[in-house]
């Protein structure tokens, strides 16, 4: 077995382990807004922390430092819209992570539309299977080893569930993957849709 010590290597080959092997990552197609701006942004670092209460977990990497404007957006107005990318929505998840000046929105180079949003004043994106209303949690700033900053994990409580009719089960309360049909993240420019699926009994 291949050993590699990660303080010898550079960001971009840890980068190469850590995305080539945790895998596949569910992909959050997070919008915020600014006080002019409708932003939509893809982030692949993405996971559940709880659902008592329920929280997932974004992080966004700062580019030589400076915020990307997702964490402006939530830090300025302390909400965002998550949407699970599915396959319907990929090719249009996918443009929105061009590099825009920050007085462009993202609708602009996809076919999306927005939808208010219940309980926050972020809307949805209408076209997406799943989109969940959330408010800060708590935003903690990661640090390399000179102290630059070099991401933000921001963590975020879900407080309502936007679910299409077609992948929810109304008698058991569960999402249907077959009709979700969410697409992951591997390495680089890969991406996988659902595979073949196995049920293993949990030991009491």
């Amino acid at each position: 077995m291949h050993f590699f010590k990660a303080d010898n290597m550079s960001s971009k080959d840890n980068k190469k382990k850590l995305a080539g092997t945790t895998i596949p990552r569910p992909i959050a197609l997070v919008m915020t807004q600014s006080d002019e701006v409708i932003n939509i942004a893809p982030f692949s670092y993405f996971n559940i922390v709880s659902n008592n209460p329920p929280l997932v977990s974004i992080a966004i990497q700062r580019s030589n430092g400076q915020l990307k404007d997702t964490s402006r957006n939530i830090l300025a107005k302390k909400e965002a819209t998550v949407h699970v990318v599915d396959e319907r929505i990929v090719k249009d998840a996918n443009a929105t992570s061009a590099t825009l000046p920050a007085y462009e929105s993202e609708l602009s180079v996809s076919n999306f539309n927005f939808i208010n949003s219940e309980l926050i004043g972020t809307p949805g994106i209408k076209e997406a299977l799943v989109r969940y209303e959330t408010q800060l949690y708590k935003a903690v700033e990661i640090t390399d080893a000179s102290g630059l900053i070099v991401a933000d994990l921001i963590i975020l409580e879900v407080v309502g569930f936007h679910l299409a009719e077609e992948i929810y089960d109304v008698d058991t309360g569960y999402i249907i993957a077959d009709k979700l049909k969410p697409v992951s993240r591997l390495a680089g420019a890969d991406y996988a849709k659902l595979g073949t699926q196995f049920d293993l009994v949990r030991p009491d």
